[in-house]
């Protein structure tokens, strides 16, 4: 996924296991190049970089080449394309296990030797693939005190909307302020991180909307959307956690970071909606009270 008015790209891995994950993260935030993060949960690697080419430093295997490194992420037409250097183990990770992902379209080997994998060579390979945006759309008040559950109802919507050119990432519960006094019981919202090809947004946005809208026992039900990899820093993030916050507060929070609401209520939902897309990507604190740590 790239939002090239952040400059930025998102790179999610899967693997059969843990450990290969937590040493290709090791060693690409070593190496540095277009590293910016990496996050690894359970097996899935999920690497924030840079748009542009950059020089890497490898650390274990030798001072000038070893270890694995994103080297450079650019972005041609509707594909992007991501440039690697690895040597042996690591080798073998960024130029045979990389290409085979269901993801790409097709592997690029600068040279023949490139081909060759293992033992102590070293290997480079650019790798193109598919270009997506990422959507993250916040939802809240679906539920009432006798029915439903809004945790359900986004997770279902993420699982339903099948679109081409959609792929939804993982769903989050953001836990809000509890001393709010118009709650179900535990004042919490849901986040849904979607990766999303040119063209397919909107369906994507008509498909969340009429979906949460049918099956919302609530008159006040919120959907809020941003589009892009880098949501803002803002102090709003922690108030939702700990402040009593008006509708207009939200609305008006919205408007100055981009945030845009596609429900019809315009109601005090929009509140916690705009929560859940705020810690849609911050990890387990997302669950908890505003500064637990876990």
């Amino acid at each position: 996924m790239v939002d090239e008015r952040a400059g930025v790209a998102e790179i999610i891995e899967q693997c059969s296991a843990r450990g290969p994950v937590e040493w290709d993260a090791a060693n690409r935030l070593r190496a540095g190049g277009a590293t910016q993060s990496c996050r690894v949960e359970g097996s899935t690697l999920t690497l924030r970089a840079k748009l542009g080419s950059y020089p890497v430093r490898f650390g274990a295997a030798s001072k000038d080449i070893g270890g694995q490194a994103l080297e450079g992420v650019g972005v041609e037409g509707d594909q992007v394309i991501t440039s690697w250097a690895g040597i042996a183990g690591a080798g073998v990770g960024v130029a045979a296990c990389l290409p085979q992902a269901p993801g790409v379209v097709r592997a690029e080997y600068p040279d023949e030797e490139d081909l060759s994998v293992g033992g102590a060579r070293a290997n480079r390979v650019r790798i193109v693939s598919p270009l997506y945006e990422k959507v993250t759309i916040g939802i809240d008040d679906t539920d009432t005190k006798e029915k439903g559950a809004t945790w359900v109802t986004a997770l279902n919507c993420g699982k339903e909307c099948r679109i081409p050119g959609v792929e939804f990432l993982d769903m989050r519960l953001v836990q809000l302020n509890p001393e709010a006094p118009k709650k179900t019981t535990n004042c919490v919202s849901s986040a849904l991180n979607f990766a999303v090809r040119p063209g397919a947004v909107e369906e994507l946005l008509s498909c969340v909307k009429e979906y949460v809208e049918a099956r919302t026992f609530s008159g006040d039900t919120g959907i809020a959307v941003y589009r892009g990899i880098e949501v803002p820093e803002t102090d709003f993030a922690r108030r939702v956690k700990t402040d009593l916050l008006s509708l207009a507060d939200a609305e008006e929070e919205a408007r100055r970071l981009g945030i845009r609401f596609i429900d019809d209520f315009q109601r005090k939902g929009r509140i916690g909606a705009i929560g859940a897309v705020l810690w849609a990507n911050r990890g387990i604190e997302a669950a908890g009270l505003y500064g637990e740590t876990f």
